[in-house]
């Protein structure tokens, strides 16, 4: 649900956001076994990345809570084979095929690897964009049931367009399976005081990337 755990911007009670020193890019060898077990079963086709999204927003709260970056991957690409029907529930938990595996005639190339990196979500626009920069809108309150890119903070919030990106993927649609539904991308600017009160930095703004669907006339 879009109202669940992993939706924690402007939430209390989590402490401050605490930097670790020279991170490396993997914390453990298993890291990048999940890293690379993402990126061939997204060749499959079955599902997006926003689709993927889901699949980790919809984790129970404790176990989101609980797990380090790449567990969150792993339990979400767990959850979207055995959706699939590629891998079930009991084979997960024995640890091990109980079955034969679905042959999904296709076989990922390095070359393949490389494309994959370098894909858009640009599309052509299906009409002329509705906002201009400089534009004042406000963004809907809307509590949908699936995936959404717009954020609970930001959601019924007043602000001003700043920039025009050109139209891309709705991930919104993209998430349930439902196409691309190209859709005109903008980037609008709020105060802090306007997301968060009277008690916030007024010397502070916030900008978000919002889709035109979450936007109307201020």
């Amino acid at each position: 649900m879009t109202n669940s755990i992993h939706d924690m911007g402007g939430m209390h009670g989590f402490g401050p956001v605490e930097p670790e020193a020279d991170e490396p890019v993997f914390h453990a060898p298993w890291e990048r076994r999940v890293l690379a077990m993402q990126r061939a079963m997204g060749f499959t086709g079955l599902w997006t990345i926003d689709g993927g999204r889901a699949s980790i927003e919809h984790l129970p709260p404790l176990t989101y809570l609980s797990a380090s970056y790449y567990e969150k991957w792993f339990l979400g690409l767990e959850r979207r084979v055995v959706a699939h029907g590629l891998v079930g529930e009991d084979e997960i938990a024995a640890g091990r095929a109980l079955r034969p595996g679905i042959r999904l005639n296709r076989k990922m190339t390095t070359e393949d690897a490389k494309a994959a990196r370098s894909g858009t979500f640009e599309r052509p626009a299906p009409g002329p964009a509705r906002f201009t920069v400089g534009e004042h809108v406000r963004t809907a309150n809307i509590s949908p049931p699936t995936h959404t890119r717009l954020p609970r903070y930001a959601r019924g919030k007043a602000g001003t367009v700043e920039a025009v990106r050109g139209c891309h993927v709705f991930p919104d649609s993209a998430a349930i399976g439902a196409g691309d539904n190209p859709q005109w991308l903008y980037t609008v600017v709020f105060s802090a005081r306007e997301l968060w009160g009277d008690e916030a930095d007024s010397t502070v703004s916030v900008s978000i990337e919002a889709f035109e669907p979450y936007l109307v006339p201020a």
